[in-house]
C-alpha cells in the first residue's frame, strides 16, 4: 500500500528541478499522489530564485542540466539554505559525482529511471530529516531565548577534522550555518550540529534521538516532561504514555549511562517516577533508578 501524508501532519513543500519537462512532469505527479506540495523548475537558476522566495522541505533535482548542474546547484543551497533537505537524480552516475554529492550533504542519490516507490521512499525519508532539523532549530532556539544564562560561542574547527583543537570566538551564533556552534548548559558544552557534548573536558558522541531529548529537556528544564511528550516532539509522532515509556526508556538510559562514564557528578536526568523526566537543576543532584 503506497503511504500517503496524514492530514493532521505539516504540509511538506517539495522543488523538483529537472530540464526535461517530461521528467519533472512525471517525477511531481508521483509526489503529489501522496500528498506533497510540488513545485517545478526547468534548471538550477530558476531554483535557487523560487528558494529565495518559499521554504522548501526537499529539492529533488537532476544532475546534468545546462548553466547551472545539480551539484552546484547543491552546493548553492547548502550555502544559502543548509537545512533545505537536497536528493540528486543522475542517468549518468559515476563515482566521483556520488563522491562528491555526499561530501557537500546531499541526502540521497538516485539513478535514473527510478521508480515511483524509490523516489516517494527517499523524498519520505528526506522530508523526515527536514522535520526533525526543524524541531532541533526549535529547540535550540527555546534554549537560547529562555533564562538559563547560557554561554554561546563559535568554535572554529578545520573542515571535516573531528580534532577537539579550537579557538573560541565570543560573540559567536549559536545557529551558525557549519558544524562549529557550542553553548554552554551548566556542566555540558553542546555542538548541535555534531550531535555531540563534552563534559569535564571528556567528549560524548549522541544518537540524534539522544542528543534532542537532551536539548528538549533543557528547553524545558525546571517542569517534568512527560514520555508521551517527549515521544511526540522528539521523535515526531503520537501515542499514549505506557507505550512512550517503552518506546523513551532505552534512549534515556543510554543517555544516563553515557553522561555517567563521562564524569563523576550524579545523574543529570532526574528520573520523576510514573510522569516522566526532568533535567536536574544542579548536577549535585541524586536521581532514583529507573
Amino acid at each position: 500500500m503506497t503511504n500517503t501524508i496524514s492530514v493532521t501532519q505539516e504540509l511538506a513543500y517539495v522543488l523538483v528541478v529537472d530540464d526535461e519537462g517530461a521528467n519533472r512532469y512525471s517525477v511531481s505527479k508521483t509526489l503529489q499522489k501522496v500528498g506533497y506540495m510540488v513545485s517545478e523548475a526547468a534548471n538550477g537558476e530558476e531554483a535557487l530564485e523560487m528558494i529565495s522566495r518559499q521554504t522548501f522541505d526537499v529539492v529533488l533535482t537532476d544532475i546534468r542540466m545546462p548553466g547551472l548542474d545539480g551539484i552546484e546547484l547543491l552546493r548553492r543551497i547548502r550555502e544559502q539554505s543548509p537545512e533545505v533537505i537536497v536528493i540528486l537524480m543522475t542517468a549518468y552516475a559515476t563515482l566521483g559525482n556520488a563522491v562528491e554529492a555526499l561530501r557537500l550533504g546531499a541526502h540521497d542519490y538516485l539513478i535514473k529511471p527510478s521508480s515511483s516507490a524509490d523516489i516517494r521512499q527517499s523524498v519520505a525519508r528526506g522530508v523526515e530529516r527536514a522535520r526533525n532539523l526543524k524541531r532541533r532549530r526549535n529547540l535550540l532556539d527555546a534554549i537560547k531565548s529562555d533564562v538559563f544564562e547560557l554561554t554561546v560561542t563559535e568554535v572554529s574547527l578545520p573542515p571535516d577534522d573531528d580534532d577537539d583543537e579550537s579557538n573560541p570566538i565570543e560573540g559567536g551564533d549559536i545557529l551558525s550555518d557549519g558544524a562549529n556552534a557550542s553553548m554552554q548548559l551548566g556542566p555540558l558544552l553542546l555542538y548541535p550540529k555534531r550531535y555531540q557534548i563534552s563534559m569535564d573536558e571528556k567528549e560524548i558522541d549522541l544518537t540524534p534521538t539522544e542528543f534532542d531529548l537532551l536539548l528538549y529537556l533543557a528547553a524545558h528544564r525546571g517542569r517534568v516532561v512527560t514520555c508521551s511528550e517527549l515521544v511526540r516532539e522528539v521523535r515526531g509522532y503520537g501515542i499514549d504514555e505506557i507505550e512512550a515509556r517503552e518506546v523513551i526508556r532505552p534512549h534515556v538510559s543510554n543517555l544516563r549511562r553515557k553522561l555517567k562514564e563521562a564524569s563523576t557528578e550524579a545523574d543529570l536526568i532526574v528520573n520523576v517516577r510514573g510522569i516522566g523526566y526532568r533535567l536536574s537543576e544542579k548536577a549535585g543532584e541524586s536521581a532514583p533508578s529507573e
